[in-house]
């Protein structure tokens, strides 16, 4: 945790208040959940992998802005490979697909099907060297045994073309998501994972921009209705600003293994807002199978950080 502080300009830790960091650590839970709400509504009335861009870019140039007033030197030569790389894995693809999802599926499917990326840890583990845990064994069983009990309330949805086009993306992000947290394991720890966040999204944010306008699924700036700017700024300042400066502060005063409890709450806070303010129906299979997910997901986490040591990447923002 010295370390994770040494690397983090912002360096928040003047006094250890445990009720200022639990708060910290509420705010984080609340708004990432959030986050997926904001993009579905966002994608309403824009492209998506166009709104994915802006946001991304926008954020990203808080972060860039504010380590470079405070002298923080850019990435030099090799240091510049995992940033790219990661903003390809972590931004183009997992966000980037995660934010197109949203527009085929409900924010609170979408949140949950994110939240098992480290089950695909422990699949991908089957084809490479790693030992597995047998903790990690059972907790993917079981994570996926929650999957289809979810799914099982949507058997008829996957007649629709929109629907199965959405899980296909939200599945295919969390591949991503798995893939660069492996390659963040191995290769990020060369240059501050505070900063490095910040170029990864504004270098994602670029590529997104420009992506889109290629195959011609943008629209011009002056067009952008209200709503999708509303959608964008809240999750610029509350997504990726706020909520990762409170992250920053719950995870310098809080165990790792406490900060991390925002994993399991956000789906959580996901589904109950979309289900209360957004016409996002609420089933029995979709809280039994998500409860029994997540259960799944805590056993992997659990099995993992008892056999290794815990990446210095900050952990995902949602979306």
């Amino acid at each position: 945790m010295n370390q994770l502080s040494s690397l983090n300009p912002l360096n928040f830790r003047k006094k250890n208040y445990k009720g200022k960091a639990y708060f910290a650590l509420a705010l984080v839970c609340f708004f990432w959940g959030t986050t997926w709400i904001a993009s579905r509504e966002g994608v309403r009335y824009m492209p998506a992998i166009q709104m994915a861009g802006i946001r991304q870019f926008l954020g990203g140039a808080c972060y860039v802005i504010f380590f470079l007033s405070k002298g923080a030197p850019l990435p030099k030569g090799k240091q510049w490979i995992p940033v790219i790389m990661l903003s390809i894995l972590n931004f183009a693809l997992t966000n980037g697909l995660s934010t197109l999802g949203v527009k085929y599926i409900s924010a609170g499917l979408a949140s949950i099907i994110s939240a098992i990326f480290p089950l695909w840890l422990v699949v991908i583990g089957f084809f490479t060297s790693e030992k597995i845990p047998l903790k990690a064994i059972a907790g993917l069983l079981l994570g996926f045994g929650g999957v289809c009990i979810i799914f099982y309330d949507h058997l008829q949805d996957f007649l629709i073309p929109d629907f199965r086009w959405g899980i296909i993306l939200s599945l295919i992000a969390s591949w991503t998501w798995a893939f660069g947290t492996l390659y963040t394991k191995k290769l990020a720890g060369q240059f501050n994972p505070y900063f490095s966040l910040g170029l990864q999204m504004v270098i994602s944010g670029v590529f997104l921009s420009l992506f889109s306008s290629a195959m011609h699924q943008s629209v011009s700036i002056a067009t952008i209705p209200w709503q999708s700017w509303a959608a964008i700024g809240y999750l610029v300042i509350f997504g990726s600003v706020i909520s990762f400066i409170a992250y920053l502060y719950a995870l310098q005063n809080l165990s790792t293994q406490e900060a991390s409890l925002y994993a399991y709450i956000n789906p959580v806070v996901t589904v109950i807002i979309s289900s209360l303010f957004f016409d996002d129906k609420l089933t029995i299979f979709i809280s039994i199978g998500g409860i029994v997910a997540l259960a799944g997901v805590y056993i992997v986490n659990r099995a993992y950080k008892a056999s290794m040591p815990a990446p210095e990447q900050p952990e995902p923002e949602g979306i």
